[in-house]
């Protein structure tokens, strides 16, 4: 097998590809295996949502139900079994790009329970739980960046724990999940921890801020309505350049001194929810060494097909994002209350998605004890 042209092209160009998402199907079929081999895929992001989907949607886990309910595991046991053992085997897929490319990539994410988001001692144990269950270098816990996450997330890197901080929506939050990666690291080192072995990436999420303006600019009308379909790529713009300072300076250059990695940018929600946009659009203007775009399949197979990658993102793009955000707030969408209701609708979908995995999965059980 040979890799895409067009996903090579990507990866020249420093964009870490990870699928975002997994199943078990994927991992029994080869298709995963054949995605790393033709798609430049070298990760794997999970959520919530696509563990509801994978193991409510098929039955490759009705036998591991069936024996783990009659072991007398409760439903959260059974759930972390499906889950870990997931994720561990797609680890064990990775584990050569993992070493080729010196722990940034060959990674698989896998987030704490989403009901703790804001329960910061509780993210922190269960975070050294799964890293502990999973067994495997090459996770990524993955921890929301919400308020009670940013503590959360300073003492997992501390402990030595590499992290995929999500449900990232603005500049700001962006800055202080920065912080807490850095403060992490500086407490790692003085702890006499090796830092070349911890890493981290901080997801971005952008879609869903496009489809969140865009409809506030709809409400607003006339030339607000011209602003549309802009927002998404200008935050992401303006977060890089927010990258670009944070890791030239001279308080990450002195944890550098000592092996320090980069908290790379993780593009996330990156499949395009407005059929009117080009269905490449967060991945052709979102190019820059390094970063990471996890793509859903779709989205992946998008790119495969005619990505066309604009000029890297640079201090002057960042320029550029912060002027078209200025000009949607100018039109009277508060940017502010976006990013709040986003952050909070994004723990709200990861909490429903894990509450009807629960409800499917706790059907399943009371069936095989039947």
């Amino acid at each position: 097998m040979t890799q895409n042209p067009s996903t090579q092209a990507l990866s020249d160009a420093g964009v870490s590809i990870w699928l975002d998402d997994l199943s078990r199907k994927r991992l029994q079929t080869g298709n995963l295996a054949e995605l790393l081999a033709t798609r430049n895929v070298v990760g794997v992001t999970t959520n919530p949502s696509i563990f509801q989907a994978a193991i409510s949607g098929s039955d490759e886990y009705d036998a591991d139900i069936a024996r783990l309910a009659g072991e007398g595991k409760d439903v959260d046991q059974v759930i972390e079994v499906l889950t870990t053992d997931d994720v561990r085997n797609a680890a064990d897929l990775l584990a050569d790009a993992y070493a080729s490319s010196k722990g940034f990539d060959g990674r698989v994410s896998i987030e704490v329970d989403p009901r703790l988001a804001h329960e910061t001692e509780k993210t922190i144990a269960q975070a050294e739980h799964l890293f502990e269950v999973v067994g495997r270098e090459n996770v990524m816990i993955k921890i929301p960046a919400t308020e009670a996450g940013l503590p959360a997330i300073t003492a997992v890197i501390a402990a030595g724990i590499s992290v995929n901080v999500t449900l990232i929506f603005s500049v700001e939050r962006y800055e202080a999940v920065i912080d807490a990666y850095l403060a992490g690291l500086e407490k790692a080192a003085e702890a006499g921890k090796d830092l070349s072995t911890i890493h981290s990436v901080a997801s971005f999420f952008v879609s869903r801020v496009d489809t969140e303006i865009d409809a506030r600019l709809d409400a607003l009308g006339g030339d607000a309505v011209s602003l549309k379909g802009q927002a998404g790529v200008a935050n992401a713009q303006a977060a890089f350049g927010v990258y670009l300072t944070a890791f030239g300076s001279e308080r990450f250059k002195a944890l550098a001194d000592k092996g320090a990695n980069v908290q790379r940018a993780l593009w996330a929600s990156t499949g395009v929810k407005n059929p009117d946009y080009s269905d490449t659009l967060y991945v052709d203007n979102l190019v820059a060494d390094p970063t990471v775009n996890t793509m859903p399949e779709k989205t992946l197979e998008a790119a495969a097909d005619h990505s066309e990658p604009k000029a890297a993102l640079s201090a002057e793009t960042a320029a550029a994002g912060e002027a078209a955000l200025e000009r949607v707030a100018e039109a009277g969408v508060d940017l502010a209350d976006v990013f709040a209701v986003l952050e909070r609708e994004g723990v709200e979908k990861f909490e429903k998605a894990w509450n009807e995995l629960l409800e499917t999965v706790s059907a399943s059980v009371e069936a095989a004890r039947a």
